[in-house]
Formats: structure tokens, sequence, C-alpha cells
């Protein structure tokens, strides 16, 4: 025996279907390079934007074969040279991986790593990356939210929606959220929304109108902005912004409505995130954790092997209900 330590992980060869998520029970365990540190996960978390790039129709596409994943917990088994912040045996989550997530262990970048608290248990760990750090930049860094203003959480039941309620609430932000079925909205209140709206209800928008006397919300975190963009700038008040952070299509909008208002639309995409703005981040997540107002909500859980299913249930699911994870 050559000693090698083989793991599970999923492979993508080709692009297409959930079915292209091939599990692999004999790969090489990867190794931890310099400033690299290699993790034994024990749950990697799933985002939309996973489903975009395994479908072939993210602008981001890997080379071919690759394991998705970015967001895991787990329990840091070595660390390559250069590595002083994480040791053998601590528990960690990562904000993103080298190898890929899917998989018993993976490698990530030293800055991408960051300790897990003991109150908060992996899969919790898995639902912090990607939602934590893509609501802090849309509220923050994009659209410059400040204590007092209305923010609506247009989505607020799944990932990035919760992590956004937790978010805002603790900014000072009066928060609106919507979600697609009573028990979504109910997790919505309970994670920081003052008022939560049914988005599948005829009329729910003039409901959001009447919740800000006819004035408008000043910031939106757009989560399916191929339906809602449109409405979303007849709901903003005098210069509000609309952070577009998830997208499944094309939707055509009057460019005379952000006139009307002076209104503004911007992309969010955490992979512009500089170093910096990393740090500053999850400076705040971690107080957060510490106070105890971060506080993720894991919703599904797959094993592994049932990755695809995964894929399938985060895109066909009739409404969010917390994060997405597979556990190992």
């Amino acid at each position: 025996m050559s000693g090698i330590r083989l793991m599970r992980t999923i492979r993508v060869s080709e692009f297409g279907a959930p079915s292209v998520l091939r599990l692999c029970s004999d790969v090489p365990v990867p190794q931890a390079g310099h400033r690299q540190v290699l993790i034994r996960v024990q749950a990697c978390g799933v985002n939309p934007v996973e489903t975009y790039i395994r479908s072939g129709s993210y602008a981001r596409k890997p080379a071919l074969p690759y394991t998705p994943g970015s967001d895991v917990a787990g329990v840091v088994d070595a660390v390559g040279e250069g590595v002083s912040a994480v040791k053998a045996g601590d528990r960690v989550f990562t904000t993103a991986t080298v190898s890929g997530g899917y998989a018993d262990y993976a490698v990530a970048e030293a800055d991408c790593v960051h300790k897990l608290p003991d109150a908060l248990d992996f899969t919790q760990g898995a639902a912090i990356g990607i939602p934590y750090f893509t609501a802090y930049r849309a509220l923050v860094h994009k659209a410059h939210a400040k204590a007092g203003e209305t923010v609506l959480i247009h989505g607020a039941s799944g990932g990035v929606g919760v992590a956004a309620c937790q978010l805002s609430r603790a900014l000072g932000l009066r928060v609106l959220g919507t979600a697609g079925t009573p028990e979504g909205m109910k997790l919505a209140l309970g994670n920081g929304a003052h008022l939560a709206f049914n988005h599948r209800e005829e009329g729910y928008m003039d409901k959001i109108l009447e919740a800000t006397e006819g004035r408008g919300v000043d910031v939106i975190v757009e989560m399916l902005s191929n339906v809602n963009l449109s409405k979303d700038l007849q709901l903003l008040a005098y210069g509000g912004r609309v952070t577009v952070v998830g997208s499944r299509g094309p939707i055509e909008i009057n460019p005379r409505d952000t006139m009307v208002k002076e209104s503004s639309i911007m992309g969010v995409a955490i992979f512009f995130s500089t170093p910096e703005e990393k740090k500053e981040c999850a400076a705040l997540l971690f107080a957060g954790m510490e106070a105890g107002w971060l506080r993720p909500v894991v919703g599904a859980q797959y094993p592994l092997e049932k990755a695809a299913q995964a894929h399938h249930d985060i895109i066909e699911s009739p409404g969010a209900a917390g994060k997405i994870v597979l556990t190992m």
C-alpha cells in the first residue's frame, strides 16, 4: 500500500442538468500547499450560483472536470507553510475553496478560512460563506444602507435572505421581507424582519407601499431580478437603490422609472470583494456570532451522494426555508 488517502467527491465533467453531478469514491485526498489549509469536511452549503455554473449558463465557467462548493465547515486536517491563524483540530468554515467543497476533504486558501465558534454546529458553519458575505456586500458596500432607512429583502427566507434580515436588523434598518409560503414568512419574522409579505399574493406590492405610508423603500435586496426588477423600481423611495443578488434570465424595464426617483440598480458579486472588504465583513460577522444575532438557519440537508437532488430542489422548490446543506 502506498498510504495515499482516498475520498469521495462530486465531479462535474460536462455542463448540464443536475445529473452531471457524479459521485466519485476513489479520489486522492488533496494536499495543502503554501498558505493553504486542508479541511476534513463535515458539511457544505449549496448556493444557487453553483447551479448556474453547473448548467454552463454563468459568465464564469471553471475548467472541466471540477468539484463545486465554496462554503464548507469542518475540522482542520493539516496546514501548509506560512499558515498561523489556524491549526490541525480547529473547527472552521470557509468563504471559498481551491479544490471544491462537495467532498470529504477540501483545500482552501488560508485567508478564506475562519474559525467557527462552538455555539454554531457544522451545518450552520456551512451556511455562512456566500450568504452572509453577499448580504453584507449588498447592504453595506453597494447600497451604503444607513441606520433608520427601510430595506426590502425580496426573497427573505433563503440563505442570503435570512442573512440579509439578520444583518439589516443589526445595522439598525427597518426590515421588510417577502417569502412564497407562510412558513417562509414566519422564518423572515423570526430572523429580524419587522414585517413579512407573501410575494405569491395578488397586491402584495401595494401592501408594502402602504407599510411605508406611500414613501417607498430605500434599499431592495433582490434575489429574483428577472421577475421583480421592474416592480422593484416602483417600490423605491427617492434616491432608492436596488441590489441585484440573483437573476435567472432577462427582464424588460422602463429606464424612465429610474429617472423619476433618481434611483440606482447595482449588481452584486462577492468575487470582486477586495481583501480589505473581506476583512471588514468578517469582523462584523464575528461580532454577530459573539453577540448571538448571527444565527444561520439550515433548511433541507442532503447526504453527499444526493447532490443532484439538492441542485434540483434549490431551484424548483415552491418556497425557500433556510439554507440547503450537504452533509458528509
